[in-house]
């Protein structure tokens, strides 16, 4: 029976209900049900656990030191299990060296074929430069023709100040008679006295030779002597005509077109050397390319491309600001607020005819640079006041951002370091270009192009590129490349597979979306090609377009055809009905949930009763068209000719007052738009934010909104100590509560006796956190109920005040549901419960910790706080695939408060790729057609019924059948 499946006993993790279930091996599973229903405790927190658990368990104990060890999930048994690898939506990571090239290991193949195939260049010259061993430069000259005489030369000095006396005294006493001065040969003992103000070339004649039969001897070790004395680099200068095939460059000591080099010298190198800068590349090796190693990065920013620089739009963030107002922001928010700054800004006000009383945007482009980049070096008077005395100095003006510089550079307050901080933006490294690589490693080429060429391209044109580079190639090229391009091909392919395409291969893990990140290393797992092992994906689909979502799921049937079992925690419906295998857990959430409503294939799903997912597959329940849009409240919001990232000038206008998404294929610019331009703009004007806003002409239409709020799914809180309670300000009331009790007043006590982040009330064994952490070295560490506290993080004298019948530990241990209801007395309270009621959260527990929520959890939190808000009717809610997470159900319920938001008069501007939202929207604005540089354009604009008559929309064609009312 093991072999054929995965038999789970008794599963009780979190809020499952002892399941008993028989999983298909080498299956395509998906587990689905409501949010909160238990699908990640069955699938990873159970499945995979255990998994993971027993692998790790099988290696030695030296070796399990080094891996991260689970615990033991709280099931009676499993049998038939694999080894198991998880792809969660957490980002791969956060270091800005890691990127989606490095993390797919592609960069790691390029950088072994340009070391074995790439051909070095000379910066000064453009032309190929190649490293030579002594025999193929005897050879060289050996084809000279007979009688040919020359000199063989070590170029020790080129083009260097200094006088030399030491160094050819030394050369004489070697042995060498001659030396050759700039262009003139002497005697060494008649050498001339040189100048050390001036560059000198200096070259010692190791040899006299006439080219003829049986002076390769000799010549191979003058060669060797003069490679030696010279550290690699050596010429043979002919003493009369000049080298053949170069006559039309003129005689003697005539230049080589566009190097500089004497048509009669040849140049030998056992380095790769540029014989007129001396530019050298001591190895090509794979590490020359990397920008982690000190090899290949560049000097000036690390290798990381980027630098933080001090940024105009952040010091002068508001420009209807006037100068006296506090235009630039660091020198009117100073501490203490110095008049220095003030007499500085009259001075130059009156030295280049404008008023400190002119709004900042009506100055002129000279002014501006002046205050902000100084008069470069050029004096102006300065006036000051001391006192009573009022005295001028003639200086140069530094400019706003050079004295921030200097200040940033002086200080060694780590405060004022991070409040500087606040003005700088990381901008594209001047030296490098971004590229990160240094001269050295950027002057190899294949073709004419450098490493970093291919890396800035998107996964679809780098594809097309190495595709196309084998017919490029010579022959021996090709033979050395062609197994390095077949690993390089067939990664790009399955980034393309799995819906990436418009990725560059140097976009940084850290800016990439959790689903994004997540089919990256589904990418990853499928180049590794392993068979037999269990892989457990936590919603793949998220951030992908209905088009997109059919590459994905023949990714995922690949994986599964290398005889892999796949289990995926999903809610697509697409992907639900492909599944080999469907696991419907329910019936409800939390406390409600736990169970198993249904199993089976899709035809079993659709016949069962009870099923939330089955309803909705069946079409008995349903997301219902609205039967009229909203035609909004006559006002607009117009972004002008928005450029940021792949954003090709696009005006985008959104009508005030209803409910719009912004839609198109992965990659096609939503994000850019809505989140980089529209919101990051807006916050600077409407919440006076300190952000850079992508790259735009104008916002208009924002007076008409009092404040913008931004929902996205980042965490409500990184440590165990943030919860729903504390995020949404119901802690606080709820302390209050306790404190306001007559056993807490005739204690005395307070609202912090009701905190655990204090001492006071709360447990100082396990310090408020319930748990105490063991650490077991070689087995995973342990958390144990704090024995003082039960788990409760309060004092027993703390614990002793009750309402109902109930302490503070009991009503953090309660659900929404519950406390909506505990607390249906208390309004304040009351409402923040409800609230979060109404997002699909009644089964999270009041005093969860944050840090065990999902992205799409966080992100209902967050909602729910803003609801609870007095809605003023004129707010602007962005919120970015608020759906992530959701079943049909719930997102049944989230549309509801999300239109409720518009029917208070309020603004909801939604990134979403779900159908069900999509077409309820009052107006979409669709981008594409295609991602990446193919997209960045409004493809349709209009109300849902206007969208799908334009043929160019993918968006359109996926919405039609379902806009049959």
């Amino acid at each position: 029976m093991s072999l054929t499946t995965i038999s789970v006993r008794g599963a009780r993790e979190h809020n499952l209900k002892g399941i008993d279930i028989d999983l298909p091996r080498d299956a395509l599973i998906v587990v689905t049900g409501l949010s909160g229903s238990g699908k990640s405790s069955l699938a990873f927190d159970t499945i995979y656990a255990e998994g993971q658990r027993r692998y790790v368990e099988s290696l030695s104990a030296y070796a399990r030191q080094f891996l991260e060890m689970m615990q033991k999930p709280d099931v009676e048994h499993i049998d038939g299990l694999s080894p198991a690898i998880s792809i969660e939506q957490k980002t791969t990571s956060r270091n800005p060296r890691s990127t989606v090239a490095t993390v797919t290991e592609i960069y790691d193949y390029m950088r072994l074929l340009w070391a074995r195939v790439g051909v070095p260049y000379s910066p000064a010259t453009g032309l190929p430069i190649s490293a030579q061993t002594v025999s193929q430069m005897v050879d060289r000259v050996m084809e000279l023709p007979e009688g040919t005489r020359g000199y063989l030369l070590a170029p020790v000095v080129r083009g260097r100040k200094g006088e030399y006396r030491k160094e050819i005294a030394e050369w004489q006493r070697q042995g060498f008679t001659r030396v050759r001065i700039d262009g003139e040969i002497y005697p060494i003992e008649d050498a001339p006295a040189l100048d050390k103000k001036f560059k000198h070339d200096i070259e010692v004649v190791v040899d006299r030779i006439a080219v003829k039969d049986g002076v390769q001897t000799r010549l191979a070790e003058s060669f060797e002597q003069a490679l030696k004395l010279s550290e690699g680099l050596t010429y043979f200068d002919l003493a009369d005509g000049v080298v053949p095939g170069r006559e039309n460059e003129g005689a003697g000591g005539g230049a080589m077109k566009g190097a500089g080099l004497p048509a009669n010298r040849i140049v030998f190198s056992e380095k790769f050397a540029c014989p007129v800068s001396g530019f050298t590349i001591e190895e090509i090796e794979p590490r020359l390319f990397s920008f982690n190693a000190p090899q290949g990065a560049c000097p000036a920013c690390d290798g990381i491309g980027e630098k933080m620089l001090f940024d105009p739009q952040l010091v002068v963030p508001n420009e209807a600001l006037t100068l006296k107002q506090g235009a630039v922001v660091p020198w009117a928010k100073s501490n203490p607020p110095s008049p220095y700054y003030m007499q500085v800004l009259a001075s130059l006000a009156k030295a280049f005819g404008f008023d400190l009383t002119t709004p900042w945007k009506d100055l002129s482009g000279e002014q501006k640079l002046i205050i902000l980049y100084g008069t470069g070096g050029k004096p102006v008077p300065l006036t000051f006041k001391d006192g009573r005395r009022e005295y001028t100095v003639h200086k140069a003006f530094e400019g706003v951002i050079g004295n921030l510089n200097r200040r940033l550079l002086q200080t060694e307050s780590a405060w004022m370091q991070e409040e500087l901080g606040k003005y700088q933006t990381a901008q594209a490294c001047e030296t490098c270009g971004g590229k990160r690589l240094n001269e050295k490693a950027l002057s190899v080429k294949i073709v004419g192009t450098d490493i970093a060429t291919p890396v800035a391209m998107s996964v679809s044109d780098a594809k097309a590129w190495f595709l196309a580079l084998d017919d490029q190639l010579t022959a021996q090229q090709s033979q050395i490349a062609k197994a390095i391009l077949k690993e390089i091909n067939e990664r790009l392919g399955f980034l393309d597979n799995v819906g990436l395409d418009y990725l560059n291969l140097d976009r940084t893990s850290g800016t990439l979306s959790g689903g994004e990140s997540q089919r990256i290393r589904l990418a990853s797992q499928i180049g590794s090609g392993l068979s037999g092992v269990l892989y457990v994906l936590d919603e793949p689909s998220i951030g992908l377009h209905q088009r997109d979502n059919d590459r994905l799921l023949e990714t995922l049937k690949r994986l599964r055809d290398l005889g892999n079992t796949v289990i995926v925690v999903e809610h697509d419906e697409d992907a639900i009905r492909t599944a080999d295998y469907i696991v419907d857990l329910g019936p409800g959430a939390g406390v409600h949930g736990g169970q198993i409503v249904a199993q089976g294939s899709l035809k079993q799903i659709l016949k069962a009763k009870g099923s939330l997912t089955a309803d909705y597959l069946t079409g008995k329940r349903k997301i219902d068209v609205p039967a009229k849009r909203r035609k909004g409240n006559g006002k607009h919001i117009v972004v002008k000719n928005a450029r940021a990232n792949n954003l090709k000038g696009v005006t985008a206008k959104i009508p005030l007052g209803t409910f719009c998404c912004i839609t198109g294929v992965s990659g096609s610019g939503k994000s850019s738009l809505t989140i980089d331009t529209l919101q990051a703009g807006a916050s600077r004007v409407l919440n006076g934010a300190r952000v850079i806003a992508g790259a735009h002409d104008e916002i208009t239409g924002l007076q008409h909104c009092d404040k913008v709020i931004e929902i996205d799914q980042s965490p409500i809180g990184r440590t165990p100590r943030s919860n729903p309670a504390t995020y949404t300000g119901a802690f606080t009331q709820i302390r209050d509560w306790f404190a306001g009790l007559p056993e807490s007043l005739a204690r005395g006590y307070k609202p912090g006796r009701f905190s655990f982040n204090v001492k006071g009330g709360r447990c100082e064994k396990c310090q408020g956190d319930g748990l105490i952490k063991i650490e077991m070295h070689f087995l995973p560490d342990v958390y144990v109920t704090c024995e003082e506290c039960g788990g409760k993080r309060y004092n027993r004298e703390t614990l002793e005040v009750k309402f109902k019948g109930h302490s503070i530990a009991d009503v953090l241990d309660m659900t929404i549901e519950d406390a909506e209801e505990f607390f249906k007395a208390v309004p304040p309270i009351r409402e923040k419960m409800r609230m979060l009621n109404e997002v699909g959260l009644g089964y999270v527990k009041v005093g969860q910790q944050a840090t065990t929520l999902s992205g799409g959890e966080a992100q209902r939190v967050k909602l729910a706080k803003e609801l609870a808000r007095r809605s003023t009717g004129q707010t602007l809610y962005i919120l970015d695939e608020p759906t992530t997470g959701l079943h049909f159900e719930d997102v049944r319920k989230l549309l509801e408060v999300l239109h409720r938001l518009v029917e208070g008069g309020n603004s909801v501007v939604v990134i979403e790729h779900n159908l069900d939202v999509i077409k309820t929207a009052d107006w979409i604005i669709d981008l594409g057609p295609e991602g990446g540089v193919r997209g960045g354009e409004i493809v349709a604009v209009g109300t849902p019924e206007t969208v799908v008559k334009e043929p160019r929309s993918f968006t359109g064609q996926y919405l039609a059948p379902l806009l049959v009312r």
